[in-house]
Formats: C-alpha cells, structure tokens, sequence
C-alpha cells in the first residue's frame, strides 16, 4: 500500500541524485579484527590484494552517480584520511561534488566523542543541513558488496517512504546478529528489533529473517528532526539500529529495500553478495572467495568497477623452475610488486608487495601489503599482518595447538600472524 503521508514525487532520478547527500560511518574501532586494526581503522583494513574495506562503498557512490559524500572519521583516522584524500581526491568542487573526510570534532558546549551510530550522524548536523539536500543516504564503510544506490533511492521515492532500510535474508540462526525487522506484504516495516534471541520472520517463510545492512535512506526533514528528538532522549543510545529506527516504525512510513533488486551481480551469478567482514574468520573467507576459478564477487567485472589508490609498482614477479625449487601460484590472486622465489603458493591472496622467499609452502592464506616470507616455512589457513617478517623455517597451521600457545586462533581455525606474535617464538 502507498503511503498517503508521502505521495509519490515526480522529481526525476537525476535531480533526486544531484539533492542527495551520502554520510558514511567509518569510525568505528574494530576490535574483532584483533591486531588489523590497532594502527587504521576498520575501512582503512586492506582488502582484496590492493583495496581498502571503504573502497567498496565509495566505489558504490560513485558508481551509482552520487557526487557528495562526507566520510565521518573517529578512532585512528590518519590512514584512512590519507587513503581517501588520495584516491578519491578528483571530484570537481566547483560543480559541488566532493568526498570529504569529516572528522570527529568536540563542539562548544560538548565534551564527547560520537557516542553511537545516529550521534555521530547529529553531531555532523550542521554539515549536512549546509548542503541543503533533500535526502541523506546514510551507511557504513566496512562491508564488502557492490550495490546501485540509485535503486534504493528510486524505490525510496516511489514508495513515499521516510525512510528506507536495505535489508538481506538470512536465516533465522544468522539474524540473531543482526538487526532484524518484521514487515507486511508491501514491505512496509511493522517491527525492528537489535540482536532478538527470537527474530521476526519473513511472511510465509518462518525460517528466514529480513536483517538490516545498515544502509538508510531518509528525507532529510525527517532525519533531522529524528536526531534531534533522539539527542534529548537521555535513555537512548543514540544508535540507528537499537533507538532511531524501531522509533521510528509505530509512527512513520518505513521500508524494507531488499537489497536482492539493487544488488550488482557478477555475470553468471544470483548470489547477492555482501559480506561483514569485522571478525577474523569472516574476513579471512572474504578474501578467499576472490581466489575462486568464477567468484561470486568477479572483481574483473568492469561493469561496476571498485576503484581506489595504490602505489605505482612493479608487475608480480615468479622466479626458478627446478623440480625441487619452482616459484608458482594456482588458484590464487597474486597483486603487484609481489615476488615468489622458489615457493608453492595455493589458494591464496598475496597483497601487493609481498615477498616469499625458496622452499615455501603457502595454502589457503591471506598475507598483507609487504609482508615477507623467509625460506622453508610452511604456512597453512593463515593471515600475515602488513609488513610482518616470518622467519625463516616457521611452521604454522599444522598442529592447532602449537599454534594457540603463540598467535590467536579463531574458532574457525584461521591463525592471526604478527611480528609481536613472532617475537614469542622459542629461538631456534
């Protein structure tokens, strides 16, 4: 049923892109992601072999048209700030488009940092009511997906919505995590709950649940006065998914967006994939869906291409072609500046600029820009952290309990490599 609130506007889709404002959420800490994040922030974690985490949302802005976005910076923000200013730097301000880093900013008469999700949206209002948009597109920097904006935005408009959530199905077990909504038969939200012990299922199908990407639309009017309502309400924890939006469903006109109708599919593929990847195991397997002989998520698809900066290297590099000593990679991505010298490399995602050194044996691993690889190690389901040095003859991900006594294991079986973990080895 349409909303009679909010009648369908005529404003046509290029002029509700150019009244658009996108605010993306990459404050966050991280702490799931173990030692990745205690230098960068969780959209600056990279990803794929030459990205960064953010790539993928600011990739989906512009992408789908959108020219104005203000990235919301808070906890070890250098690097992401760095990352964003010099790969995103080349919009045309005096056409008024922009990617900007706002960073967190203690205000007169507060003393706070962002205190959840919607206040770090509040305390930015004055930014966002300057560029007098008429709708704000609000989501985070950390997921790993390829998603046309101009879809939501479109159904957010025919719809007469206030606002609009994305939303993907899982199962009921999975949407325990998540935030969760229950909706009738034309989509309109009709309950919202955070992480139910018990979640909501979608109407004929009471193994499924709708759970919220964390992607919002919203008129801008509403929006303001939401965060505003929310900033005063001392109970609250000024969150988008715990406060403002359950608030937000008795009274207003909100929407599911199923995020299957706006996803970008890979030729050949129905998956619509998006991926949190804010825990080890998760982002371990991320990165390994991309050495797939097909991913689901095809990188190489130009269609919908994930831009982003990268230093200026090399071609990767293979050497030696002895029985013993053969410098090779199968069903892995092996990214720029890489050498293998006289290694094994299976299933594995190499970042740019690693080095591994003879008589290695990699498998199903993930190591980061400049790590390096001394010879005769046997490596096994791991993640090599940025610029870590692995001594020579180090065995790791062959026996699980070796390995717990000097790196971090997930409960999936993915060991965490670092050089302050390397330190605790016995010397040999």
């Amino acid at each position: 049923m349409m909303s009679q609130n909010n009648p369908p506007s005529s404003i046509s889709m290029t002029d509700a892109l150019r009244e658009t404002l996108v605010i993306i959420l990459a404050g966050g800490r991280g702490e799931r992601l173990k030692q990745l994040t205690d230098a960068i922030a969780k959209p600056a974690v990279p990803f794929g072999g030459k990205f960064r985490i953010i790539d993928f949302a600011l990739s989906n802005c512009v992408n789908s048209g959108l020219r104005r976005v203000g990235v919301l910076t808070q906890y070890n923000m250098h690097v992401l700030a760095q990352h964003v200013q010099a790969g995103w730097g080349t919009l045309r301000a005096e056409f008024g488009e922009f990617i900007q880093v706002w960073p967190a900013q203690q205000k007169k008469g507060s003393t706070d940092w962002y205190q959840g999700t919607a206040d770090a949206v509040f305390q930015n209002l004055d930014l966002i009511v300057a560029q007098k948009p008429k709708y704000v597109i609000v989501l985070g920097g950390d997921h790993i997906y390829r998603q046309d904006y101009r879809t939501m935005l479109r159904d957010h408009i025919n719809k007469g919505a206030d606002v609009s959530v994305s939303c993907i199905t899982a199962s009921k077990e999975e949407a325990k995590a998540f935030g969760v909504m229950g909706v009738d038969g034309d989509d309109r939200i009709v309950d919202f709950v955070e992480k139910p012990a018990n979640p909501p299922t979608l109407p004929g199908d009471p193994n499924s649940s709708l759970v919220s990407m964390g992607i919002y639309v919203f008129n801008t009017d509403v929006l303001v006065k939401q965060l505003t309502d929310d900033a005063e309400t001392d109970a609250s924890s000024h969150d988008f998914g715990k406060d403002l939006i359950p608030n937000m469903v008795p009274t207003l006109d909100v929407f599911a967006h199923r995020f299957s109708d706006s996803c970008v599919y890979s030729e050949g593929s129905k998956e619509a994939y998006w991926r949190d990847v804010g825990e080890l195991d998760s982002y371990w397997s991320a990165n390994m869906d991309l050495t797939a002989v097909t991913p689901t998520l095809d990188l190489y698809d130009r269609k919908w291409p994930i831009w982003t900066y990268h230093a200026q290297l090399p071609g990767a590099k293979f050497v030696f072609d002895d029985d013993e000593r053969r410098g090779m990679a199968v069903d892995s991505v092996v990214s720029s500046g890489c050498v293998v010298s006289g290694s094994t490399v299976r299933r594995s995602l190499l970042f740019s600029g690693v080095r591994i050194h003879s008589y290695c044996n990699i498998e199903d691993s993930v190591l980061l820009n400049g790590a390096a690889v001394g010879r005769r190690c046997v490596l096994k389901k791991v993640i090599v952290a940025e610029g870590c040095e692995v001594p020579p003859g180090t065995v790791v991900g062959v026996n699980p309990e070796e390995d717990a006594r000097y790196f971090h294991r997930t409960k999936g079986g993915v060991t965490l490599i670092t050089d302050e973990d390397l330190a605790k080895l016995p010397k040999p």
